[in-house]
């Protein structure tokens, strides 16, 4: 007998993008031909292709990071919520899917649970970095955890919570990458880039991270002269946006295009995040900046319980790449650090020799099918 099933999901960021679309072609991909899922979506351009309709919201409407920030924004986040949860009860959906985005999925969880909707997630809240407690709240909304970090499970496990760890999907996205023929030459000659060794800067995704940290990347590498300095632009923003940082006679900015990018650099200047890791999966050398205003610094410092902000040192529990936070993220110091990575650097071994331990403990691909199989489970037979 075929079924027809309605799909609520809520991305709100770039990576949560990324991951949505994989999981959403996953699902239609394992689902029989005769059964039917309806979605509607808060996400960007990759869910937009996977679902093949337009987003309720894009995700370049609801990024804000930071405690003062976030309070800033209070207005426009607490009416996005508002229309998130009409938009949901007109939908009237069998499963609401939510991806990442704690701050707002967490509020739409709770609400959702009192409304007898089903609330599957996918990656988990940070609740092992910090407000531990945040776990006793998703035990009651919360029908099915799935987690994309090896140390989730016995975290959870430890609360008396069965979740699902299916693998990092990044993993996924780095082999489709690296399936593609890609040719460097190619894409120097497409962007007019010269025969100087590339340096990466990943500064961000938001504005308000770009503003804090792309200028002091760039006051850092000024004296790098035999390397030309490519900057990641995020999708969401706008070439006007960073030429207000840039010397465009010196440095190029390139969107869309950030595997490729990293794939012909030398090393890289990487802002905290997905990111980290996508570099290291990619076996470029980094050193971690990360910078954000003072009272959101001195918030997070007090309530943040973890060793390191880097994917890749929280993964392996140690500073293999170098992180750089707040007042120690100075053109100083990371000129400093970075020497030590470009090729003749003293730390470039160490850290591609702890690329591939990451490797191995994240093991191997798979999420999207992985969790594609047991959504479907959820979604179609509700167990």
């Amino acid at each position: 007998m075929s079924q027809s099933k309605k799909v609520y999901f809520i991305s709100g960021e770039a990576s949560g993008d990324l991951h949505g679309s994989n999981l959403i072609k996953e699902l239609f991909s394992q689902k029989r031909k005769e059964d039917v899922l309806d979605i509607r979506f808060w996400g960007g351009d990759k869910m937009e292709e996977a679902v093949g309709k337009k987003p309720v919201k894009h995700f370049k409407e609801l990024a804000f990071m930071g405690f003062l920030e976030v309070i800033m924004n209070l207005k426009t986040i607490l009416r996005n919520i508002s229309f998130c949860k009409q938009d949901i009860l007109e939908f009237k959906p069998d499963v609401l899917v939510l991806i990442d985005y704690p701050g707002f999925n967490l509020r739409i969880a709770e609400w959702a649970k009192k409304n007898g909707i089903k609330v599957l997630y996918y990656i988990s809240p940070t609740v092992w970095a910090w407000k531990e407690k945040r776990v006793f709240k998703i035990k009651k909304v919360v029908d099915r955890m799935y987690v994309i970090l090896p140390f989730e499970k016995p975290f959870y496990a430890k609360h008396n919570y069965e979740v699902d760890y299916v693998g990092h999907p990044l993993l996924d996205a780095i082999k489709q990458f690296e399936e593609k023929e890609f040719n460097s030459k190619d894409f120097k000659i497409e962007f007019n880039l010269d025969e100087k060794p590339v340096i990466a800067l990943l500064p961000g995704s938001r504005k308000q991270e770009i503003r804090k940290k792309l200028p002091v990347m760039l006051k850092a590498l000024e004296s790098f002269l035999n390397y030309q300095i490519i900057i990641a632009g995020a999708p969401s923003l706008e070439k006007e946006f960073y030429l207000q940082f840039i010397d465009e006679k010196k440095d190029k900015i390139i969107f869309g295009k950030t595997y490729e990018l990293l794939k012909v650099s030398e090393a890289a200047l990487v802002t905290s995040g997905t990111a980290t890791l996508e570099t290291a999966l990619l076996n470029i050398p980094q050193v971690v900046c990360y910078k954000t205003s003072a009272i959101s610094y001195h918030i997070a410092k007090r309530l943040v319980k973890i060793k390191y902000i880097s994917l890749v040192n929280l993964i392996l529990d140690k500073e293999s790449v170098k992180e750089l936070i707040q007042g120690d993220c100075t053109d100083s110091t990371i000129k400093s650090e970075f020497k030590r990575i470009i090729i003749g650097g003293d730390n470039r071994d160490v850290i591609l020799k702890d690329y591939q331990s990451l490797k191995e403990v994240l093991g191997e691909g798979g999420a999207s099918k992985k969790l594609a199989s047991l959504m479907l489970s959820q979604i179609l037979n509700n167990k």
